[in-house]
């Protein structure tokens, strides 16, 4: 009798094993899902974030406060493509063709040091690593129509969660054993009330640096600065390495107009990355405890290697609320809370009923 409990016992504990295997295989198997499901929570966020005042202070209903700032957020961006759509795809257009011409400049500046041909060595290497480029361009351009495909079914969806986030929220707690359903409602919560600050904060900081940035090069005659500036405004999405990445191009042009414009611009990028990660972040995202550095350099690093470029884009994101939801859920600690004097309005609390 009891070898056959130890039997069925041993049986239990392998099947479960065995489960919990193949658990993890479907998730992974099935990622470019879940980063489809993410990226529809980023756009509901963004949305429900813009609703909120529209929900509180006017008679809209969920539905039509979504939608209006849907229309609101779409007549901004063609307004804008509108008012300064030409100049930004000319300097854009300049950018690309002038970039070329800047390096071919700064190779004569590198043979004049001597320093030419073991620059060349490198590039050549790099060149050798990317030679099979061409042969992959169906396939990239194929990736791209798929990109563009899952972004609007992101929109559509995110649109969907924007207007009733309580409910699916409370599907997910539904899942859960009853003892642990009031935590992980909580949990979520502040999930994604720390999503939406971040948000708020990361959008301020990007037009920020994406300002002082354009403005600086434009000072320093530096061709394109308009573009240059967007770039780094955009760059700013993704800490750390985004933004050492957005300074070479401007670099490159600066170097052309000589050493003393060069290192002016340099002083610009690092100027303004210093303000941006003292002062501006600071100052936009003081009700959220800040994400440690490292923290943020293994995330970016991590989710790259793990879901490729998209990886890359949500990585910051993803970090939020995984950082979030470890802190609540092990700690019992709101980040949101961060040097603010109480707690923030929850991106899923639902609306109280408004007067008759």
């Amino acid at each position: 009798m009891t070898e056959k409990a130890l039997d069925i016992g041993f049986i239990q504990r392998v099947l479960f094993i065995i489960l919990a295997i193949a658990a993890s295989l479907l998730i992974f198997k099935l990622l470019s899902l879940w980063l489809l499901i993410f990226g529809a929570i980023v756009i509901a966020t963004v949305l429900r974030a813009l609703a909120e005042p529209l929900i509180e202070y006017t008679p809209l209903n969920d539905t039509l406060a979504v939608l209006t700032v849907l229309v609101g957020v779409l007549a901004l961006i063609s307004l804008t493509f509108f008012l300064f759509g030409y100049e930004l795809v000319a300097q854009t257009q300049n950018l690309t063709k002038q970039i070329p011409v800047a390096w071919a400049a700064l190779q004569v500046r590198l043979q004049q040091l001597g320093l030419n041909d073991e620059v060349q060595k490198q590039l050549d290497t790099v060149g050798q690593q990317a030679s099979g480029l061409a042969s992959k361009l169906p396939l990239i351009a194929g990736s791209v129509f798929s990109a563009l495909a899952n972004l609007l079914v992101a929109t559509i969806a995110g649109i969907i969660l924007a207007i009733d986030p309580g409910k699916y929220r409370d599907g997910v707690v539904f899942l859960f054993a009853d003892d642990h359903k009031e935590k992980v409602r909580d949990a979520m919560n502040v999930a994604g009330r720390a999503l939406r600050l971040w948000f708020i904060g990361q959008f301020i900081s990007m037009v920020l640096v994406g300002t002082l940035t354009g403005f600086g090069l434009w000072f320093l005659h530096v061709p394109s600065a308009l573009a240059l500036g967007m770039v780094s405004g955009l760059a700013q999405f993704v800490p750390i390495v985004g933004p050492v990445v957005s300074a070479g191009p401007g670099l490159l042009l600066a170097a052309v107009s000589g050493w003393q414009t060069f290192l002016w611009a340099l002083l610009i990028y690092v100027g303004v990355s210093q303000m941006e990660s003292n002062f501006i972040t600071p100052a936009v995202q003081r009700q959220i405890a800040s994400i440690p550095v490292i923290i943020t350099l293994f995330a970016v690093i991590g989710f790259a290697g793990l879901l490729g470029p998209m990886g890359v884009l949500f990585a910051m994101p993803l970090t939020v609320i995984i950082y979030t939801l470890v802190r609540k859920l092990y700690d019992g600690e709101d980040v949101t809370q961060g040097k603010g004097k109480g707690p923030a309005r929850s991106l899923l609390k639902p609306k109280a009923p408004k007067a008759d």
